[in-house]
């Protein structure tokens, strides 16, 4: 399989977000979130994207506290955070006063239930750095009871299941083997996630390999997701003459 991070809709939506978010004027809200099922490339597109650009990007952990994600946060800005909650909270705010940066959050669902997630209110606020928050299906209802909060997001985004045409274009960018255009269509109706679409293309890519398919169409495609045993057979014959 191709080392190629293909820029799905999801990607391309992500990135137009963050650059609106780069440029949205003095005393307005920057706060953002991105949320969607597990599986559909949040968690890479965000750490794609962190690493074309100079951002803080943490991911929270059950059981994270303010003082917990506060030292994240610290250390991620290369500062060491103190024993005393307000005392690394003042260092955050004093490095991202004279250096703003995007600080993304992921996994914030585990920050709603003990309200750690408060604390990245209060950042954004005192520093009027853009603060995204990234998490899974059902974030939006949970953080629905922060009003304060939620009335300071300048935008969301929600991840979407692939349709047929960021399919076909993973599988492009992304197989070693030749898909015709029925095989690509049969694929796409056996899962819309990224993380299986992958799986499934590593396992078609090796048993390809192993049965010398260079070029897949929906019946070849079919025996191998199967795995009968009439897969080593699946080569398109020679002709025999009498």
């Amino acid at each position: 399989m191709k080392k190629i991070f293909v820029k799905t809709k999801n990607v391309k939506n992500f990135t137009a977000l963050m650059e609106k978010l780069k440029n949205v004027p003095p005393n307005l809200p920057k706060m953002a979130l991105v949320y969607g099922e597990h599986g559909l490339g949040k968690t890479r597109t965000i750490m794609w994207w962190v690493n074309k650009n100079d951002a803080v990007y943490v991911r929270a952990c059950q059981n994270m506290t303010s003082r917990w994600l506060l030292s994240e946060i610290a250390e991620e800005l290369g500062e060491k955070a103190f024993w005393n909650t307000q005392d690394s909270f003042e260092i955050v705010e004093r490095n991202l006063k004279q250096n703003l940066k995007i600080i993304i959050v992921d996994e914030v669902d585990y920050l709603v239930d003990k309200n750690s997630v408060e604390t990245l209110r209060d950042i954004h606020d005192r520093t009027d750095c853009p603060v995204v928050l990234a998490g899974m299906g059902n974030v939006d209802r949970k953080l629905s009871r922060y009003k304060h909060l939620t009335d300071r997001f300048y935008a969301t985004m929600k991840f979407e299941h692939f349709d047929k045409s960021d399919i076909k274009q993973i599988i492009e960018q992304l197989s070693e083997v030749e898909f015709t255009q029925d095989a690509m269509e049969h694929l796409a109706s056996k899962t819309n996630q990224f993380r299986q679409i992958v799986k499934l293309l590593d396992k078609i890519e090796k048993l390809s390999k192993t049965n010398g398919i260079k070029v897949l169409d929906e019946y070849k495609l079919k025996e191998l997701l199967n795995e009968r045993t009439t897969v080593t057979n699946l080569q398109t014959p020679k002709s025999v003459h009498p």
